[in-house]
């Protein structure tokens, strides 16, 4: 039986694959949190991080990790980064002086309050050219995607994970 001829190699193939358009998305989604957020000199990660070391002060770098689904090395630059900005602050766990838990300064929580409506608008210029229907249509199956190639990630969320040695899931 012969073979089926092996498509043709085209730019359209490309532009039409998704993982094309997945990038292509996260480009264009940065770009908006980046101008949108431009006041407030933030990626998308570090005001990731802000949030989860709010929702979970005394986080582990390991845990923080985990709970944005960040490798733990690059991750490391993104701490770095908050703390040489005073937004966020590392003190030893009382039961191993080695660990260093994370905690917001007030600087961290004053910036993470006044970004939220900054980080409002640039979620919904996102999502801005399609309709009402369309958006809800998007953002049910991107959470599904996302949640069903969670394990084939290089670094899958493991939120419940983390949290669940913090004693604070939820």
């Amino acid at each position: 039986m012969p073979s089926k001829p092996a498509p043709p190699i085209t730019m359209d193939a490309v532009y039409a694959a998704p993982g094309y358009l997945f990038r292509r998305m996260q480009q264009i989604a940065v770009s908006i949190f980046m101008e949108e957020c431009k006041a407030f000199d933030l990626t998308p990660v570090q005001y990731a991080a802000l949030v989860a070391i709010h929702t979970h002060p005394g986080i582990d770098a390991t845990r923080l990790s985990a709970v944005v689904a960040f490798d733990r090395s690059t991750l490391g630059s993104v701490i770095e980064r908050l703390l040489a900005k005073d937004y966020i602050e590392r003190k030893p766990a009382p039961e191993d002086k080695r660990i260093k838990l994370l905690y917001l300064t007030r600087q961290g929580a004053a910036i993470l309050k006044d970004i939220i409506p900054a980080v409002e608008r640039a979620q919904a210029r996102m999502l801005e050219p399609l309709k009402p229907t369309e958006r809800k249509t998007l953002m049910t199956l991107l959470v599904q995607l996302v949640d069903l190639n969670n394990e084939a990630s290089r670094v899958p969320l493991r939120a419940e994970d983390a949290l669940e040695h913090l004693g604070k899931a939820g």
